[in-house]
Order: structure tokens, then C-alpha cells, then sequence
């Protein structure tokens, strides 16, 4: 048993500890306290079907889509805190490359550099949210599916079952559909105009994956919503707020550093398809377009394009080497020797990525981190002082005043399928710019106590009127109070 540790196993073994350790980050994610309240909410008094934290939408239909994976993140948080929340991202990101790991070819040196490219492609946008669950789902379709393309290994019957599963978790089931809608479309114009060669899926094979996506889309209704949930994608993409103000659906900002492993997987595919004598397929095509489309478009979508360029990449990489009889062949067996000095290497890299999870997780270094992007004394301040009134609050810390300050019910947060295109506009980004007709929003909504950013527009045009204080001031947040307080619709209290 030893022996078959070799080098190259032990490379991909040292490789996914040290994914799970560049996973594991401080949950900072303002979206990941409102999903942990919903999670406690759901395990008191069961599945949420209208709002129940804000003012200004109580009480409106609310399709919870990721009730089930908010279960989950209650449950790691419960039992670990903020290293438990850790330990739920790490898993997910691991897990999920370790399936594009198996979805690519080549030698364990060749997927190893794949997979270090797709795993710093995709890190930028892992946090401790839902969507976790959806990169590690996406990740195991598409591993499915190629497969069945490339190896005619048919456990397609398992697709439904996780899209089953995935429906009761989190809205990015979309990603499913558009996975098997590529390879669908892909290996019907394969089997179209490439006649003269061997399609890699033929028509029989092309009508059992319509079969199975259409099987899958009942399986979605199996969930509390029934139906209404295969609406949830589209109300969300119609969402125009989201792409004019909300950075992660903003197109990815290339002149940050982050943004590099991105160029790189781009660019490196795109070359080693055209170095390649193999031809490029139309399910590639589709694939590889399609993701960078949808990356291009929106920032959030990067860690899908690198779950599906990294196995392409390593198919055309391979086949230049292949093609040039440029390949290595690792050892099949190691010596005893080695096969110790092998089992060494791992113990000492995982005992190090346990050291540096536990060391990034010490209280201070957990509050320090939330301090940079929350406000965490500002929300401390109202607890303390309970000003009255209802709360204006900044969208970015809408999430994060959910679960810190439960008695303060919020007027705006991340759940945008909610609140919807024309309040988040008009509501509360004019107002939240203070633009023109803020006064009447803030009247109308009868906003006694404001929680934004100290620099935000709102904040300066209130500091110098004769109507509002500052109560509380750092240099992320302020707390801003209304000296006369009036009720909803401008009317005088008492």
C-alpha cells in the first residue's frame, strides 16, 4: 500500500490541504448573517414564506431559495462559530476542485497546474454563503456529464436526484441547466456538421440528455415553493440595480491583481487550443464561450468559468504534449524510502495548514478583519444606546444588522429578489447618494435612525442640516438621528 505512494500522489494529495487552507478565510461576507438568521429561524419555526426582517417589505411574499443551505451554515456555525463557517467554505472549494481535478486528463503534474490556475481563478469570490454549495454542485454535474461524453460512463440517472437536492439549496441550480443546455446543444451540431467523424455522443445519447433535463426540471418543484421556485434566476438576472451598483455582478475590474489567474486561464485555453492538433468540438466551444461570456458580464460568475476551462484546459494542453512526445510518465510504485519521506511531507503540510487555520481564526484576528469591512463598534453603539425609530441602513451592512442587531428591522439587505428593481433604485440608491427627493423617502418610511457610511452622500448632506445628529462617527460608519422624530408618512410622533 505504500509503495503506491508516489510523488505524483503525494503532489495531489499536498495540493488539496493546501486549498482547503487558502479557503479557509474570516466569514467578512456582510450576505452570511442574514442566511444564518434565516438558518435559526427555519430550524424554530420552520421555512420562511414571507419577510420577516425588514420594515419596509414585512409581511410580502418571500421565496427563500437557499433555505436548505442556510440549515447547513447554521448548523457548522452552531457547532464552530466563525471557524466552523471556515470549515463549511473550505470543504465546499476543496470539494468542488477536487471534481474538476477527476474532471481533467492528463498526468497528476499536468492536472496539478490546472488545477493551482482554476483554484486562484475561482478563490477571489469563495465566501461562506449558499453559492459555496452551488460551485461544489456545479463542479459534480459537470463532471457527470463530461463523463458521459468522453467515457460513455452513464450515471446520468444521478442528475436529477442533485438537481433534486440543489433545488432546496440555492437559486444557482441555473448552473446545472446551463451545463447540460451546452452539451446538449453542443453534441447535437457535433452530430450535425461533423459528420465524417465520430460523434462523441450520438443522437440516442443527445435525446437521453433532453430527457434527463427535462426530468430535472421537475425535480426543481420538489421543494416548499413547488414551481414558483424555477423563477427565482430569472427575477434576479432582470435585477438592473445588481449590474449598475452591486460589484460581484459588475464585469471583473482587470486591473486588480486578483483578477490575474482569470487572464491567465482565459488566455492559456484559448492558446492551447489553437497549438493543438486536436479539433476543437462544439461542446467546448459552447462551454468556453458561454462561461466567459457570463465571467466577462459579471464578476461572480469567474469561479463557473473556472470550473469549466480548467478540464478543457488540461484536454488541449495534454494533447500538445501528447502530439510533441513532450509527456512525462510519473512512477507507478515508490520506494519504501520515498513512500515515508512521501507520508512525512503530507503530515508536516497538514499539520501547517492547521496552524494557519486555527492561527487565523483567533478572536482578535476575527474581529480586526470585520472591523475593515462591517461596522462592528457602530452596530455595538446602537445595541448599547437603542436610539428609536425606524433604521435606515447601508445595503452593504443590511446582512450583518440582521443578525447583530435582531431588534433593529432592517430597510434594505441582499435578498435583491425581494425588494426588487424599482425600490432598490428609486428607495434606496438615490437616497442612499443623497440625491434629489431624499428628504421625502426618508419621511415617507419615517427614518428616525440612520446606520451608513460616514463618507456616502446621505451622510454628508445630513451632517449639516439643522434637523439630524451625529451620534456616533468612525471611520467606516455613522449613526445618524432625526432631532424631532416623526412616524411613517411624516407625521409627528406623540
Amino acid at each position: 500500500m505504500m509503495q503506491r505512494l508516489t510523488i505524483e500522489r503525494t503532489l495531489t494529495i499536498v495540493l488539496f490541504i493546501l486549498i482547503f487552507a487558502i479557503a479557509a478565510r474570516i466569514p467578512v461576507d456582510t450576505d452570511t448573517w442574514w442566511h444564518l438568521r434565516s438558518g435559526e429561524s427555519i430550524l424554530q419555526s420552520g421555512i420562511i414564506y414571507t419577510d420577516p426582517y425588514s420594515f419596509t417589505l414585512y409581511g410580502q411574499p418571500w421565496i427563500d431559495h437557499s433555505w436548505g443551505a442556510q440549515v447547513i451554515m447554521t448548523l457548522f456555525w452552531n457547532l464552530g462559530g466563525y471557524l466552523g463557517l471556515t470549515i463549511y467554505m473550505a470543504s465546499l472549494a476543496t470539494a468542488g476542485m477536487i471534481f474538476v481535478w477527476l474532471a481533467c486528463t492528463g498526468n497528476g503534474y499536468l492536472r496539478a497546474f490546472a488545477i493551482v490556475l482554476g483554484a486562484a481563478t475561482a478563490a477571489v469570490f469563495w465566501s461562506p454563503r449558499p453559492q459555496m454549495i452551488s460551485f461544489f454542485l456545479s463542479a459534480v454535474i459537470l463532471y457527470l456529464l463530461l463523463d458521459f461524453q468522453r467515457s460513455k460512463h452513464d450515471r446520468l440517472w444521478l442528475i436529477p436526484v442533485i438537481m433534486a437536492i440543489w433545488g432546496n439549496l440555492h437559486a444557482g441550480f441555473s448552473i446545472g441547466f446551463i451545463l447540460m443546455a451546452a452539451l446538449i446543444a453542443g453534441e447535437a451540431l457535433g452530430n450535425l456538421f461533423v459528420r465524417h467523424r465520430e460523434p462523441k455522443v450520438n443522437w440516442r445519447g443527445v435525446r437521453k440528455l433532453c430527457l434527463i433535463f427535462v426530468v430535472s426540471l421537475a425535480a426543481i418543484c420538489i421543494n416548499p415553493y413547488g414551481l414558483q421556485m424555477l423563477t427565482v434566476p430569472f427575477q434576479t438576472i432582470g435585477i438592473g440595480a445588481l449590474q449598475n451598483f452591486i460589484q460581484e455582478w459588475n464585469s471583473p475590474n482587470f486591473h486588480e491583481r486578483q483578477m490575474l489567474p482569470f487572464l491567465a486561464l482565459l488566455f492559456l485555453t484559448f492558446g492551447a487550443a489553437g497549438a493543438s492538433a486536436r479539433r476543437l468540438t462544439w461542446t467546448d466551444f459552447i462551454l468556453y464561450s458561454g462561461t466567459a461570456y457570463l465571467a466577462l458580464n459579471a464578476g461572480r460568475n469567474v469561479a463557473l468559468f473556472a470550473v469549466v476551462v480548467t478540464p478543457m484546459l488540461t484536454t488541449y494542453v495534454n494533447s500538445v504534449l501528447e502530439e510533441r512526445n513532450w509527456v512525462l510518465h510519473p512512477q507507478r510504485r515508490a520506494t519504501r524510502m520515498i513512500a515515508f519521506a512521501n507520508v512525512a511531507i503530507i503530515v508536516l503540510v497538514g499539520l501547517g495548514a492547521t496552524v494557519k487555520v486555527l492561527a487565523v481564526m483567533t478572536p482578535q484576528s476575527v474581529r480586526e478583519a470585520l472591523e475593515m469591512t462591517l461596522p462592528v463598534e457602530a452596530v455595538e453603539y446602537l445595541n448599547e444606546e437603542i436610539p428609536q425609530g425606524n433604521l435606515f441602513n447601508s445595503y452593504n451592512w443590511g446582512g450583518y444588522l440582521t443578525y447583530f442587531a435582531p431588534e433593529y428591522p432592517v430597510f434594505v439587505d441582499g435578498r435583491t429578489d425581494l425588494y426588487g428593481d424599482d425600490f432598490l433604485t428609486n428607495a434606496y440608491l438615490n437616497t442612499a447618494m443623497g440625491g434629489e427627493g431624499y428628504r421625502e423617502v426618508l419621511d415617507q418610511y419615517g427614518i428616525n435612525v440612520l446606520l451608513i457610511e460616514s463618507g456616502s452622500g446621505l451622510a454628508r448632506a445630513l451632517k449639516v442640516s439643522p434637523d439630524w445628529d451625529v451620534i456616533f462617527e468612525d471611520n467606516g460608519a455613522s449613526v445618524i438621528v432625526r432631532r424631532t422624530p416623526i412616524s411613517a408618512q411624516g407625521t409627528l410622533d406623540g
